[in-house]
């Protein structure tokens, strides 16, 4: 089958790296670490495992941070090479091991890719994964798949990206008829969206500001309107189609200031707050927002974020970031900024029961409580992943909200 890998090799690292700030289509060049490349099929690591023809493969912005070399090589520490990419996900049971129970080959499912102590074989779960949070295990490196924080990221996974990858039973989640593949794809990235909201709950008199309207950052939006909370929410939205979903999914107040005193100036009077100029340099706000979600995770981003947090406010950081440059850590101390990061999902606490994130998520859409369809906008053969991966930074062209690799998996039993 074939598939999209990202391969070890220091020099396409280093050519690409160079090449890329001239055109960035080198990313996805026949000199890249990506590659299409012809490879077996994943085999079932154990017989606890199972394998799904895929359906729908999402682009996300991490992919997108590793194509494009912008993710820090820190993580390499607990990756394996090569991966093929792909952790948003959905599909179909394509074959089961014979300790699997209650998943049946043709069943439709989507996969949280943790790869936490559970699906790696350990019995005597590190201190994180016993209280709940894969997405901080301790053994990312060890056990019976090599290393890699979740499927996507794994050689001995595959990824999907492809037309088929393996997950452990623990990591299956079965999905409603009543939920289309476009609104399933979903639930992965939302769950990301679900965690960082559980864990920073907006209080309903506290005002909300999003920096981003990505698709992590509507789904941050349509996370807190999912989970019941009636906080002021404002977001920075660089495109209308952008600032429409935004308005769609419960944003009170849409800015098309992205950036700049003209930013500063409106989350100010919106807040209440007091912009003050020094000697040199960027203003500095008097107040602000209670919480700020940065989406974006760019140095820029970071630095106003921690700018337009009040006094005594919380950052947390969703988007992606990895060695941001040019950020001014003065509010930190200044006016006690928390900063917080948000890492994938685990299993948080909403209406008075402890849920897995994306299983959470997909019966939040099940539910209809919230319509995340219309964020799949565009959908791409594999073959055609250079189209895709164009259309997918070049946003303001495209009209691109999630792009999707999209397959006809054939279903068949492997004995």
């Amino acid at each position: 089958m074939q598939a999209l890998q990202f391969i070890q090799s220091v020099p396409r690292y280093a050519l690409t790296k160079a090449l890329g700030r001239v055109a960035r289509s080198i990313y996805w060049s026949d000199l890249a670490c990506l590659q299409l490349r012809d490879v077996p099929e994943p085999r079932l690591p154990t017989p606890e495992w199972v394998r799904i023809a895929t359906r729908y493969g999402g682009i996300c912005g991490s992919d997108l941070g590793t194509i494009l070399l912008h993710a820090s090589t820190a993580a390499s520490a607990v990756t394996s090479f090569p991966f093929t990419l792909g952790h948003e996900n959905v599909g179909i049971i394509a074959e089961v091991g014979n300790a699997v129970d209650g998943i049946e080959v043709g069943q439709r499912v989507v996969v949280n890719p943790l790869l936490g102590c559970v699906t790696r074989g350990f019995r005597d779960l590190c201190p994180n994964c016993a209280r709940g949070e894969p997405n901080l295990c301790l053994r990312f490196h060890q056990g019976t798949v090599s290393a890699g924080t979740m499927i996507g990221f794994c050689r001995d996974t595959g990824g999907s990206w492809s037309p088929s990858f393996v997950a452990h039973r623990s990591q299956v989640i079965p999905v409603p008829a009543t939920l289309s593949d476009e609104e399933a794809v979903l639930a992965e990235p939302f769950g990301v969206a679900l965690h960082a909201v559980l864990r920073n709950r907006p209080g309903d008199e506290q005002t909300v500001l999003v920096i981003g309207a990505g698709v992590i950052g509507l789904l941050t939006v349509a996370a807190i309107r999912a989970t019941g909370s009636k906080a002021r929410v404002i977001v920075t939205a660089r495109y209308p189609f952008q600032a429409e979903a935004a308005a769609r999914f419960g944003a009170d107040v849409v800015l098309r200031a992205r950036r700049g005193a003209e930013l500063y100036r409106q989350v100010a009077q919106l807040t209440g707050a007091e912009v003050l100029k020094p000697v040199i340099g960027r203003p500095l706000v008097q107040g602000g927002a209670d919480i700020v979600f940065d989406c974006v995770g760019s140095g820029r981003t970071i630095d106003d974020a921690l700018r337009l947090a009040r006094a005594g406010g919380r950052v947390v950081l969703v988007g992606l970031a990895s060695t941001p440059s040019g950020v001014d850590w003065t509010p930190v101390w200044l006016h006690e900024v928390e900063i917080r990061g948000a890492v994938a999902y685990a299993v948080e606490e909403f209406c008075g029961e402890q849920v897995d994130a994306v299983r959470l998520a997909v019966r939040l859409m099940a539910q209809k409580v919230v319509d995340l369809k219309p964020l799949v906008t565009h959908r791409f053969a594999l073959a055609d992943y250079r189209q895709a991966l164009e259309t997918v930074t070049s946003k303001g062209s495209s009209g691109v909200i999630k792009a999707v690799f999209a397959f006809e998996p054939a279903v068949h039993v492997t004995s």
